[in-house]
């Protein structure tokens, strides 16, 4: 699988659970101290996120980190 399948695919997820608990990416990034383009360019494959990154986003979420990746 090539690097920009798996961020596809990673941003994917994070996007299913944000829209599953009924935020906007507006939203989730004021709750973690981001700014909306960033989460955009998460959910759409555009940036490999640091681990801290995907942690916050997780916290935000209020899941597991390990929910991204099943």
């Amino acid at each position: 699988m090539i690097k920009k399948d798996i961020l596809t695919q990673l941003g994917a997820r994070v996007k299913s659970i944000r829209i599953s608990k009924s935020l906007t990416q507006t939203e989730l990034a004021y709750r973690i101290g981001k700014d909306h383009p960033s989460i955009n360019k998460l959910e759409n494959g555009k940036v490999n996120p640091s681990f801290i990154f995907l942690s916050e986003v997780a916290e935000g979420l209020e899941v597991n980190i390990k929910e991204f990746f099943d």
